[in-house]
């Protein structure tokens, strides 16, 4: 965009009374570009749950039992998590368009060949691989949206549609399993991704400007042990709940995943192009925002993990039901994602997310007080309808922090390091509330035990609260306003 368009876009208190007279050339192509990115987001995070409700089904039909069914979910969690920093990095050395090809190639094979498993092994090995391409694909989403964006006001308003696709991606793909399941097979969980990655892949090139490779050798020793080092953590919370906490699996596995990431941070410090540049976890201001995503991202597992239990067994939903009990979180979520970008220039980062994650703390506190008398509109609906309005009011002013600064060829390890964030936060999420869970439920009730689980997400989401509040800065309301802010017709045609 020249100089003279930008202007278009920004006033001063001086030249209160100008308005725009055009769009950038590029607005139609740029937006169409962003939706299609964003779809790809959409079809890598609710490929995360959209297998949860079918795992009875594929039990069933696979045979798997009950020790290795997990690995259904658990194979696309480690490879998708431990991977997302080498991806990052090979998007911004190699292209982040091509990368993000490469990715959802493989996404997509993988979700065809997973749905025509016929054995367990296959299937895991499908979904491992999944998780590899979603791994090479995702950082470069992010990255594509913050340089495809024209102007300031439509990146803020991409980066707010990334946040309300990646938080409502979960339920989504809780309905969307639901349906394919109750009206088809488990196997359309995973066919479904087919003909929307074809899609992908046929208009990213179209409307997806490619981003300048970036040459310099390439950090090896760093991929390494940042892939093994994420794995070996994932895969040590994944396996807390059921080994236990002090158990030598448990232990090992995440002492040998922090000698392997203070290997990393070692060998960053010395190589000439690190995997991970050691001045993006210098930043404190970015440091405490991607352990508030961490905080976030652990609490809100317990809606996805507890409450879909409370639907199904206690109020007796079936799996379709259960999805449409969602609906609240994601209606929310997407509605707060129209209006933080106009709230973030006013508010800053720090105040929205510290207020959202104080009415997240009132959502568990509500969840911690059901019973097996109440119903959905007693006490399921409120709070899941509050922590979708905190959600997406919380995530969009983080992601806004962390890339915040970030030179544009650094913009993939960026992006990649804030969603191994979100990969560990779940992690972490899943293993506290599991456990805490376990130890408190009693044989053949659900709710005692969920009570002191849903106390934890309490907890996380005021930790959340105190690192905001003690690790960002106070922002003052900047000088100039974008005006697309301020005009809902233009921010709708950019």
């Amino acid at each position: 965009m020249s100089r003279d368009s930008t202007t278009l876009f920004h006033r001063s208190p001086q030249s209160s009374q100008q308005r725009p007279t055009e769009l950038p050339a590029d607005a139609g192509r740029a937006a169409t570009g962003i939706f299609i990115v964003l779809m790809a987001q959409l079809m890598l995070v609710l490929d995360v749950a959209v297998m949860n409700v079918a795992l009875p089904s594929i039990d069933t039909d696979l045979g798997f039992g009950p020790a290795s069914l997990s690995w259904v979910l658990n194979a696309y969690t480690l490879a998708f998590g431990g991977l997302l920093l080498l991806g990052g990095r090979l998007g911004d050395v190699r292209g982040r368009l091509r990368l993000f090809e490469v990715g959802l190639s493989v996404f997509t094979l993988f979700s065809l060949l997973g749905g025509l498993a016929q054995t367990p092994t296959q299937l895991v090995i499908a979904r491992a691989l999944q998780g590899a391409g979603a791994a090479m694909a995702a950082p470069s989403v992010l990255a594509l949206l913050t340089t495809s964006a024209p102007d300031e006001a439509a990146r803020n308003r991409a980066l707010a549609l990334f946040g309300a696709v990646s938080s409502a991606g979960a339920t989504i793909g809780l309905l969307v399993g639901g349906v394919v399941t109750d009206l088809g097979s488990w196997r359309w969980t995973l066919f479904i991704n087919v003909p929307i990655g074809l899609a992908v892949l046929a208009l990213a090139r179209r409307f997806v400007t490619e981003t300048p490779r970036r040459p310099g050798r390439f950090d090896l020793v760093g991929a390494v042990t940042a892939t093994s080092g994420a794995v070996a953590i994932v895969w040590s919370l994944i396996g807390a709940p059921e080994h236990g906490w002090a158990s030598p699996r448990t232990i090992g596995g995440l002492v040998v995943g922090l000698v392997l990431l203070l290997v990393l941070g070692r060998t960053e410090l010395r190589h000439p192009h690190p995997l991970v540049q050691p001045h993006l976890v210098r930043n404190r201001q970015r440091v405490s925002a991607l352990a508030a995503m961490a905080l976030v991202i652990g609490a809100n597992l317990s809606m996805f993990f507890l409450v879909v239990q409370y639907d199904e067994r206690v109020l007796d939903l079936g799996p379709f039901s259960t999805g449409l009990a969602f609906l609240p979180f994601s209606l929310a979520v997407f509605g707060m994602s129209r209006v933080t970008p106009w709230l973030i220039s006013r508010m800053g980062a720090r105040a929205m997310i510290m207020l959202g994650s104080s009415a997240l703390v009132v959502a568990y506190l509500w969840l911690s007080q059901i019973n097996a008398t109440d119903t959905y509109f007693g006490a399921v609906f409120g709070p899941v309808l509050i922590s979708g309005l905190a959600t997406g009011f919380i995530f969009m002013p983080i992601t806004t922090t962390v890339l915040g600064g970030v030179e544009p060829e650094h913009a993939g390890s960026a992006s990649g390091l804030l969603q191994t964030t979100q990969q560990l936060g779940s992690a972490v999420g899943v293993a506290a509330i599991v456990s805490v869970y376990a130890s408190g439920a009693v044989p053949g009730q659900f709710v005692p035990g969920a009570q002191a689980a849903f106390l934890t997400s309490a907890a996380f989401s005021l930790a959340a609260f105190l690192v905001a509040a003690t690790g960002l800065p106070r922002r003052p309301v900047p000088p100039e306003v974008s005006v697309l802010e301020e005009e809902p017709e233009l921010a709708e045609a950019a």
